[in-house]
């Protein structure tokens, strides 16, 4: 399981706390999590070591999603990091959204986004 197509968001993870310690960027706006993505970090996410670099209290939560028009009915679920690679043997490509979660405070941002998968035809489709 090789992950293509990598995008790191950390520059843009970085600008936004910038605006945030800057007084640019509001609190209420930078720690916004939708209840439910928060929900789905307490009951799927998978919790990090990292601490929130916005309250400094809690420890961040990463919440993954799978996308792809093979995945039908599956598209947009959250999955457990150890569901990918038996997702990567069926699928031909889906892409991955990883969001940081604070479940105190609310802040949330996407982390990485790659894309998964064998490369061809999914293998309910295979003739």
């Amino acid at each position: 399981m090789r992950p293509r197509l990598v995008v790191d968001y950390g520059l843009a993870k970085r600008a936004a706390l910038a605006e945030l310690r800057s007084g640019r960027l509001a609190r209420d706006d930078a720690c916004d999590a939708h209840p439910y993505l928060l929900r789905a970090a307490k009951y799927h996410g998978e919790p990090t070591d990292k601490r929130c670099p916005v309250c400094r209290r809690e420890r961040l939560t990463h919440v993954t999603y799978v996308y792809g028009d093979e995945l039908g009915r599956y598209a947009g679920r959250v999955k457990a990091t150890c569901e990918l690679a038996d997702m990567a043997r069926e699928y031909g490509e889906f892409r991955v959204y990883v969001v940081e979660v604070c479940q105190g405070c609310a802040w949330n941002h996407l982390t990485v986004s790659y894309v998964l998968g064998h490369g061809g035809e999914p293998r309910g489709q295979r003739g």
